[in-house]
């Protein structure tokens, strides 16, 4: 009985409020969330790739470059997607382009 007492009193409050005003509110938060997730997740997200994908399209013969596994080495061949390593001398390794992560140059920024 104690339980139901309180039940029905928070009921009673919470249909004294204006409902309307409630929706707007709650959409409003949900834009404001939304935003927020724009700014700190999706759009640096985005900004990451297209530097990424500037990198990947700039490579050439000779440039020191670091792959996502850790690999360091010199680039020997660009191929179309593929480009060939090589991490000691005489040691070619052939990888797909997207798996460079930086050139020596950045990866010392």
């Amino acid at each position: 009985m104690f339980l139901a007492s309180d039940a029905y009193a928070m009921a009673g409050g919470a249909g004294g409020q204006g409902g309307a005003s409630g929706g707007a509110q709650g959409i409003f938060m949900l834009l404001i969330m939304f935003a927020i997730f724009y700014f700190l997740l999706i759009r640096p997200q985005q900004k990451r790739a297209k530097q990424h994908k500037q990198l990947i399209e700039s490579l050439k013969p000779g440039d020191q470059v670091v792959t996502a596994g850790g690999l360091h080495g010199k680039i020997a061949a660009v191929q179309d997607a593929v480009v060939t390593v090589e991490i000691a001398s005489g040691v070619k390794v052939k990888l797909n382009r997207s798996s460079i992560a930086s050139t020596k140059a950045e990866a010392a920024e």
